[in-house]
């Protein structure tokens, strides 16, 4: 497969690299530069193309990077006591 081949994906990370690409896009960064930064976003959030046949595709897509947040926070306070909180 050559270098920037999109036949992997699946349409729900195609959709997903068109909405961030029209949101860069929107802030005034170049065509090329917004697919550049989208589908590199993409490839973080899953991995890589998902459609069965290569490399080990085919795994679902949930729990992206972007959705960790909630489960993250409060460490800090909940190691303290209550007394130092």
């Amino acid at each position: 497969m050559p270098r920037g081949e999109k036949s992997k994906y699946t349409d729900r990370q195609e959709r997903k690299a068109d909405h961030i690409a029209d949101s860069y896009e929107k802030r005034g960064v170049s065509e090329q530069e917004a697919e550049r930064r989208a589908w590199a976003t993409v490839n973080k959030d899953d991995g890589g193309g998902k459609k069965e046949g290569g490399s080990g595709r085919g795994k679902r897509t949930g729990h992206p990077a972007a959705h960790k947040g909630g489960e993250k926070g409060g460490e800090a306070s909940a190691s303290r006591t209550k007394a130092q909180r």
